[in-house]
């Protein structure tokens, strides 16, 4: 019999790929390759699907002989080894980014005769437009907040963008771009931070914002978006306190807190010097983050510690000395964190944390070091990269200038080249018309 080949991701299944499996299957047995959860987040979306997941479903499609897992965008290296006599695929990719890999496909099947055919591509089938209805059914607490790990699992960097209310959190959530290779790039996750959420309230003092008035503007942003969130948690609080903050945070839905390991009250110092604090001791951190671990009701929460060595000047071997005592009290993360011009310091850290028999997802916070991009960071052996104030940073003197220009030309003209309708703001808004 003769052998066929078509690959999938079969994340959305719809007619449509019911249409090529059949057209397949009638011309031999067919074996699909259904796209790992990595090739799938390198250059489309981050799957709603586990592999193990879709893998199960097309199996009991009839018509369906055998799956198989395709590792790499390219078909090549699954066609070496299968041979088929055909492959089957949609005719929309004639054009567009899958071009290049369908021309890839007909050179390599060119080798021993195979023959490439195409099924006429399912009109008004839209993979994006039912990407966007899944969105706006929203998800669960539980499959929001284990997102984080999964994401962890699958991609080499996991890019984390502030959102301090609703609106940022939807930029967050919606805004993509593609590279020069023609992957979509966007954000995975929020980052929600106690500096910018007591700056948007206004407020100096980030003590004056408490977990309370915090929740109002975690919920505003779990209301319209799906993404993971990984919240700021400053010091933790008590240990006492620390407890009920992980139990709150999880059954909300929330992935991760980041607490750092300093004591004593901060200031926002957005709004002037910030209150000095000191470093807590391994003791007492260790012991915050193993009561907090045995708060937990589930395995998928994450309790990330934050380093603050470097600032504090303790050096790098404190810091090293730290990481493994809080990984060893089952922190699910460690941050490196550093306010120099450059990042020399957190490259060393990463360095020799390579070296760690036991780790955990290392996280990098390049505010003060801008320079260095994901890349090198991925490079150094940083799994999270969180962009963490720059929303906030970026709008405030935009609307100071826009406020500016309304006094001095007392009219709106001169800066309406630069806003947004409300029509387009509304676009970003679930059921916004």
């Amino acid at each position: 019999m003769k052998q066929v080949y078509l690959a999938m991701s079969a994340d959305i299944i719809h007619h449509g790929h019911i249409n090529v499996i059949k057209k397949a299957s009638e011309l031999g047995e067919v074996t699909v390759g259904i796209l790992t959860d990595e090739v799938i987040a390198s250059y489309k979306r981050f799957p709603l699907l586990t592999f193990e997941e879709r893998k199960a479903i097309i199996e009991n499609i009839k018509g369906v002989s055998r799956v198989v897992a395709q590792e790499t965008l390219d078909y090549t290296p699954n066609l070496l080894k299968l041979r088929p006599d055909y492959v089957v695929h949609g005719d929309d990719w004639r054009s567009g980014e899958q071009q290049k890999v369908r021309e890839r496909v007909i050179e390599t099947l060119a080798r021993w005769g195979g023959q490439l055919v195409e099924v006429e591509y399912t009109k008004g089938v839209s993979i994006t437009g039912l990407d966007e209805a899944l969105r706006k059914i929203g998800t669960t607490p539980q499959t929001r907040m284990r997102r984080l790990r999964r994401l962890l699992e699958v991609k080499p960097l996991v890019r984390v963008l502030e959102a301090h209310n609703g609106l940022t959190g939807l930029i967050a959530e919606k805004t993509k771009v593609k590279d020069e290779k023609g992957r979509v790039k966007e954000f995975d996750a929020m980052w929600i931070s106690s500096l910018c959420d007591s700056t948007a309230k206004g407020k100096p003092d980030i003590e004056l914002v408490d977990l309370t008035s915090r929740l109002n503007t975690i919920n505003d942003v779990l209301d319209v978006t799906t993404k993971p969130i990984i919240l700021d948690g400053d010091t933790g609080g008590q240990t006492e306190h620390f407890v009920f903050t992980v139990k709150t945070l999880e059954r909300l839905g929330i992935s991760a807190v980041i607490i750092e390991d300093k004591v004593g009250l901060k200031r926002n110092s957005l709004f002037g010097t910030a209150v000095p604090q000191t470093q807590d001791s391994i003791e007492n951190f260790t012991a915050k983050i193993a009561a907090g671990k045995k708060a937990q009701v589930t395995g998928d929460f994450m309790i990330i510690a934050r380093i603050e060595s470097l600032i504090a000047k303790a050096g790098l071997d404190d810091a090293l000395a730290r990481a493994r005592a809080y990984i060893a009290a089952g922190a699910d993360g460690i941050m490196i964190h550093s306010k120099e011009k450059r990042a020399d310091e957190v490259l060393a850290f990463c360095r020799a944390y390579k070296d760690f028999p036991e780790r955990v997802p290392l996280v990098a916070v390049p505010s003060t070091y801008s320079y260095i991009t994901e890349t090198e960071l991925a490079g150094a052996g940083v799994n999270i990269v969180i962009y963490a104030n720059h929303l906030i940073r970026s709008a405030y003197p935009a609307m100071l200038a826009t406020a500016k220009s309304i006094l001095e030309h007392e009219r709106s003209l001169e800066c309406e080249k630069n806003l947004m309708s409300i029509e387009e703001i509304l676009t970003l808004i679930p059921g916004g018309s």
